[in-house]
């Protein structure tokens, strides 16, 4: 857990199959190694969401934290995500031109069917991405 306090937390739903593959998405991808990833359901997780009046039992959204500064819900963390990366992800600022009640709508659709999206599936992390997870 050392220095993630100067990294971009994202918090998603441990037991989802869509989830999962997106965090290893973004594994492969953070040449910059700013990503640090912890599930809603663990104790840090339920933590950062009792402490903002978050839902604590429902885990169709993902959170994007940058301590001290702010958090991002949904299209907005996603988008803020793929900014992060940068590289040819960066083209997914336009996404940021529609308004977010809309862009969360697609996301909203998204969460709802994504245990029909994909199978349950364990990803195994290597050594340098397992330091990358505060707890799952």
């Amino acid at each position: 857990m050392k220095d993630w306090k100067n990294k971009y937390i994202v918090f998603f739903d441990g037991d989802c199959g869509v989830c999962n593959f997106w965090v290893q998405w973004i594994l492969e991808r953070d040449k910059k190694d700013r990503f640090m990833f912890a599930s809603l359901q663990s104790d840090f997780g339920q933590q950062f969401l009792s402490e903002r009046g978050l839902e604590t039992k429902d885990f169709n959204t993902m959170y994007l934290w940058k301590p001290e500064q702010y958090y991002l819900i949904k299209s907005r963390a996603v988008l803020k995500i793929a900014d992060l990366l940068g590289g040819i992800y960066k083209l997914s600022a336009v996404g940021k031109l529609m308004p977010a009640f809309l862009s969360d709508k697609v996301y909203n659709m998204i969460s709802r069917n994504r245990m029909k999206l994909a199978n349950q599936k364990c990803y195994l992390p290597d050594q340098h991405q397992k330091k990358k997870f505060i707890q799952v």
